[in-house]
């Protein structure tokens, strides 16, 4: 029977089946390699206590910090009389409390000692308005006086590593299998080419694991990181430089456009001249669309940046080539609009085979779920036979009998509204496969555009058309100043008064659904973690009070499509004055008119959703107002994520702010799948050189050596990252 290799023995076998158990539900780590590729978070320096600054509410979290005091208190419960034990922990910069109760208090009162150092774990919980540790794990730190337990090797060097951990899995218990584990490091199969590693001054992929998991020193885990940075982003790069290799094997039919054609007609009739940006970026998708391989471009853009023209130009351009191109939008709401603003912008040249038509006409129609059965009928003919060059629409353009005559060119709006299966679905109903144009107002730096979407091409629209007004943002805080909220709806009502509209968003709806959940929740969570603000008790307290007397509707996710719309119709025919709604308005909701927007509970919201909302104010001639209402204090991070957003419009910049912020795992969609990230020491931001570096080595690679023959130690760490999941990330786009 063959030899199983080391890192692919089961964790069982080292470490015994009731912690490999936990590994596997807490960690998801099944092998002896998952455990050594489960690199510790931080470290902390024996001697040095590690920052109680900024800790993370509802996080589970280590801290190495020394005891300051440590007392029992007794009280009456509901069960007769009771113990708790509060100890206060420091770290020379913060305080951190922590609580036993009962039964609980007897040894920690024993072992926290003021002056006694230790690590500790648990989940970040408020009590009090203050941060608590309630019966945290811990882990003393002796050491220095000769009474040292066994456990005192594992900490003895200067770096004490502190490993991403669970409530069933605390950080010491990690670094003690992991010691159990790491004589297997020696067996790792090594996937940089040695040319590679040698030309840039890399270590070996053994001496890597030992340094990341036992450092001595800082540049121990500086080399290490380096390294293991490496790993990461050459192996992706290497699976998106394959994927672009197998891309362009592919055929597809070059789509040109025609001198004298609709295209042409379209932009002689166009009552404005096209920005800059608008026809950079037309010619790159022109010249891609020219090609006989499927064209896989991004367009990027700000809200508003114009992107829906450059998309329809390049309709345009397929259907003067004979072929068809459909748009799919992500909700009914949103396929309506493009579908009207694109029949609007064509005009007649939108009515092809119809009276009055123009010449150059195309027909352009709309498929969508909730469509009658005999529109339905006609608007599936029209594709079978050609005759509508344009069809918009939402995942009914998907379904299996959905036919098209011939499918050159798929829009996808909002890539992040849509999954793999989806998106491969659209793209499969062409003879050949289409040329397909993603397009994005949430913004996404370059860096991660080449990570994520490293198998599109980037086009990017930062300039704002003429006509745009600027949008004026700021932070309420409606806890330490009350008055600010009262001239919130003031500045609403004075919006309303001269003639204009406004947007109240709050993160819940209130409706029976939420009431269950809220139930649950105890009298002591209602204090300290009060339910998000919901549409339907905002809208109630509003008409009742601050904008009595105004026109004001709710709209959320869970309303009947025909009521949705109908809501949306009379707010956007300017028969109601104020819309108060969940984000159900994040995309696609044209307003021109509506010039205010308050945004309750905006700490509840991340950075690109709030730049994505603002996005629907200022859309006409008059200035934007958006004002991002918050309980949080002042030096919370949640409100200096807010004073970001109120200090910029570029949301390149707060894309940057967005990612800082966020997990790796989440930039590249694993999170939602529960699949560990493929970044543990690679960072997107920070990392762009090592990513970019990476790009170009992979490519001549995989240019040279397509099925990577001569690199089987590739090979193996390639099969390990594509598993099912990351197949389908690779295919994003």
């Amino acid at each position: 029977m063959e030899r199983v290799p080391a890192l692919d023995e089961p964790l069982k076998k080292s470490l015994g089946p009731a912690t490999a158990k936990v590994m596997a539900e807490a960690l998801d780590l099944h092998t002896v390699g998952d455990l050594l590729h489960h690199y510790p978070r931080r470290y902390a320096e024996r001697g040095e206590l590690t920052t109680l600054a900024d800790l993370p509410l509802d996080e589970h979290v280590t801290v190495v910090a020394q005891v300051a005091d440590a007392r029992v208190h007794t009280f009456n419960g509901a069960k007769g009389r009771g113990q708790r034990l509060e100890v206060t922990i420091t770290d020379g910069s913060g305080r951190l409390q922590l609580v036993f109760f009962g039964k609980g208090v007897h040894k920690p009162h024993h072992d926290l000692l003021p002056g006694t150092r230790a690590m500790f774990a648990g989940k970040v919980s408020l009590f009090n308005r203050r941060l608590q540790l309630a019966h945290p794990a811990y882990e003393l730190l002796r050491g220095d006086d000769g009474e040292s337990p066994d456990t005192v090797d594992v900490w003895a060097g200067a770096q004490i590593p502190i490993y991403p951990a669970t409530t069933k899995l605390e950080s010491w218990k990690i670094a003690k299998a992991v010691d159990a584990v790491l004589p297997s490091a020696v067996d790792a199969v090594d996937p940089l080419p040695d040319a590679l590693r040698e030309g840039r001054g890399l270590a070996e992929l053994p001496d890597a694991l030992r340094l990341i998991h036992r450092p001595r020193t800082k540049a121990d885990i500086a080399v290490a990181r380096e390294r293991l940075k490496w790993d990461e982003a050459f192996v992706l790069q290497v699976a998106l430089a394959r994927r672009r290799h197998a891309d362009t094997q592919l055929p597809a039919a070059a789509r040109l456009p025609v001198p004298g054609g609709i295209l042409d007609a379209f932009d002689a009739k166009l009552p404005f001249t096209l920005t800059d940006g608008q026809r950079k970026v037309s010619r790159e998708i022109f010249d891609d669309l020219a090609t006989e391989h499927p064209m896989h471009r991004l367009l990027q853009g700000e809200v508003g940046s114009g992107k829906t023209m450059v998309a329809l130009r390049a309709m345009l351009a397929v259907v003067d080539s004979g072929g068809q191109a459909a748009m799919l939008a992500p909700t009914e709401v949103l396929a309506q609009q493009h579908h009207r603003s694109v029949t609007e912008m064509m005009g007649e040249l939108a009515e092809g085979g119809m009276l009055g038509g123009a010449d150059r006409a195309t027909k352009v129609v709309l498929l969508t779920g909730s469509m009658g059965a005999a529109a339905r009928r006609q608007a599936l003919l029209d594709l079978v036979t050609g005759e509508a060059g344009l069809v918009i629409g939402t995942h009914a353009l998907i379904e299996d009998k959905v036919r098209f005559h011939d499918l050159g060119l798929v829009v996808v709006d909002e890539q992040h509204r849509f999954g793999v299966e989806q998106r491969d679905a659209l793209r499969g109903k062409g003879k050949q496969p289409p040329h397909l144009l993603v397009m994005t107002a949430t913004p996404i730096p370059r860096t991660v555009a080449m990570t994520v979407f490293g198998d599109l091409e980037t086009s990017v629209l930062d300039q704002l058309p003429a006509g745009r007004s600027p949008i004026a943002t700021h932070v309420v805080p409606a806890a330490d100043k009350p008055h600010f909220l009262a001239r919130a709806w003031e500045r609403v009502r004075e919006e309303v008064g001269k003639g204009h509209q406004a947007y109240v968003v709050c993160p819940r709806i209130g409706d029976e659904e939420d009431q269950k959940k809220k139930a649950k929740a105890s009298a002591e969570d209602e204090a300290e973690k009060r339910p998000p603000l919901a549409v339907l008790d905002v809208a109630e307290k509003l008409g009742a009070g601050p904008l009595a007397g105004l026109r004001i509707a709710v709209l959320h996710g869970r309303m009947h499509p025909d009521d949705k719309d109908d809501v949306m119709r009379r707010f956007a025919a300017g028969e109601l004055d104020v819309l108060v709604a969940t984000t159900v308005i994040e995309v696609g909701v044209n307003v021109p008119n509506a010039t205010a927007m308050v945004i309750m509970d905006a700490d509840r919201f991340g950075v690109s959703q709030l730049h994505q909302l603002r996005g629907r104010v200022g859309r006409g001639s008059a200035p934007g107002l958006c004002l991002l209402v918050s309980e949080m204090p002042e030096a919370s991070p949640a409100r200096q994520r807010l004073a970001a957003v109120a200090a910029t419009l570029d949301g390149f910049e707060l894309s940057r702010i967005d990612l800082e912020q966020r997990r790796e795992g989440d930039v590249l969609g694993q999170a939602q799948s529960g699949v560990r990230s493929s970044l543990r020491v690679l960072t997107v931001i920070d990392d762009e050189e090592v990513i970019a570096a990476a790009r170009e080595e992979a490519t001549a690679l995989v240019l040279a050596d397509p099925d990577l023959t001569a690199h089987p130690g590739l090979r193996t760490a390639l099969d390990a990252l594509l598993d099912k999941d990351r197949e389908e990330y690779l295919e994003k786009g």
